[in-house]
């Protein structure tokens, strides 16, 4: 069965097509003068007056371009008169155009409990300290299916298609990388390596350790959750300490974070490979509302546009977040770790080894960040970590939520101050100075960068 819209015309269509542009015209007052061809209805020049030419009007009415967005408006997989129908409701004011699929939906973390620097508390109310963090705000679950077969799993929600079992071989990042090209699973020849973006979007933070619901997916390592659970993704361009010029990034299923590790490295130190099929997901579409926001159309979120300006520890992170109104809007919240993630850009890092790649990891088009103070690391400029609404705890043994994540939209370093993990890397903090577990080289003073749902 093809997907693709398939385009029905009825004996009286040319003639209900007309005599609806007609009368779009007539309300909306508005004169379009194209070609000749306008008389006879022909606004999209194709020879024939279609369906085309009431998108077309529309879209000019809308003071939009025909490319915007697809004619299919009441879904039914194909274009047809009950589309004109609904452009017809939209304009006299009888209903409100359908929501458009976002092409790339942030999947929800799963963390349902809250807690304050030391441990889990009642969700506070709003107004309460720590009020706003990732449990409070419920976004988009995730809905797998496994297949018949059982070796793949279906992302309803991404569209993505995954091997359920992985490739438990510790692999370099080029071995990984042919691996899966090469892979004939459960029917399909076109697998993939994932992206950092598609992979995180299946991590699971509801309990952590692993950081993945086993329900679906199968760990590498069946006997034992480890720290050792690391999966590759893409390359990273930077240079770290123990990768140097050769890093690639992977993420952590048994601890969650995303680190770049050292690409040549196999066998026992090796990373794993969870392959993935399907459409590209992860493709940010921003716009500058040019009102101190930013709206990614991809993701259905709108961002604030320059962040904080200093850091500040978890607690007033929350706070500063709950307090702040931008562009006439005062329902911001701190980000939860994915919803941050997703707007990484894994193409530059202030320790780049290619010029053109320097910078932080975030699109500087669109987003100003604020430049640490010389000498805070080895990397001039460098850039902060920023704080997400998701907690986290340190190991199995102690697995109070003493932590938040965060995102390093600049280097992510060691206590020496070289890169360790990289820029879009995803690690965890402890919330205050002298927090619990503190082990050294915290900075527990982060920046913030606040998030609103668009609709």
């Amino acid at each position: 069965m093809t997907h693709e819209k398939s385009y029905r015309r009825a004996g009286n269509s040319i003639t209900a097509i007309r005599f609806f542009l007609i009368s779009l015209l007539l309300i909306t007052g508005l004169s379009v003068t194209v070609s000749g061809a306008d008389v006879q209805g022909d606004f999209n020049g194709n020879d024939a007056v279609d369906i085309g030419d009431v998108s077309k009007v529309a879209y000019m009415v809308a003071g939009n371009t025909p490319e915007d967005m697809s004619a299919d408006f009441n879904g039914n997989g194909y274009v047809d008169v009950g589309d004109a129908a609904i452009i017809a409701y939209v304009f006299v004011g009888k209903m409100t155009m359908p929501e458009t699929a976002l092409s790339y939906p942030v999947v929800d973390t799963g963390q349902v409990n809250c807690y304050n620097n030391e441990e889990e508390i009642t969700c506070p109310a709003e107004g309460e300290a720590f009020y706003g963090q990732d449990a409070q705000f419920s976004g988009n679950q995730p809905d797998y299916t496994v297949s018949d077969d059982g070796l793949t799993v279906y992302d309803e929600f991404t569209g993505l298609t995954w091997q359920k079992i992985p490739e438990n071989t510790g692999l370099n990042y080029e071995e990984a990388y042919d691996y899966c090209e090469s892979l004939e699973l459960g029917g399909y020849d076109d697998w993939r390596m994932p992206t950092t973006k598609e992979l995180f979007s299946i991590s699971d933070f509801s309990e952590g350790w692993p950081y993945l619901d086993t329900e679906y997916f199968d760990l590498a390592d069946s006997g034992s959750v480890s720290k050792d659970e690391q999966y590759w993704t893409e390359p990273y361009v930077g240079t770290t300490e123990q990768g140097k010029s050769d890093a690639a990034f992977g993420v952590n299923h048994g601890t969650g974070h995303i680190k770049a590790y050292p690409a040549k490295v196999s066998g026992r130190m090796g990373n794993y490979v969870r392959a993935v099929r399907g459409d590209s997901y992860g493709v940010n579409d921003f716009t500058d509302n040019g009102d101190g926001t930013i709206t990614d159309s991809a993701t259905g979120l709108m961002w604030q546009q320059a962040d904080s300006g200093s850091g500040m520890d978890w607690d007033n992170a929350l706070t500063y977040a709950n307090n702040l109104t931008l562009a006439g809007y005062d329902d911001w919240r701190l980000p939860n770790v994915k919803e941050l993630q997703s707007i990484v850009d894994y193409t530059h890092s202030p320790s780049a080894a290619d010029a053109a790649d320097l910078g932080p990891a975030i699109d500087t088009d669109f987003f100003t960040v604020t430049e640490l103070p010389a000498g805070t690391t080895n990397y001039d400029p460098d850039y902060g970590y920023y704080w997400t609404s998701t907690s986290a705890y340190f190991n199995k043994q102690d697995p109070g939520y003493y932590y938040a994540w965060y995102v390093a939209f600049g280097t992510a370093v060691g206590n020496s101050g070289t890169d360790s993990h990289g820029a879009g890397a995803v690690r965890f903090d402890t919330k205050v100075e002298d927090g619990p577990l503190g082990e050294g080289g915290e900075r527990y003073y982060n920046y913030v960068l606040c998030v609103r749902d668009t609709d």
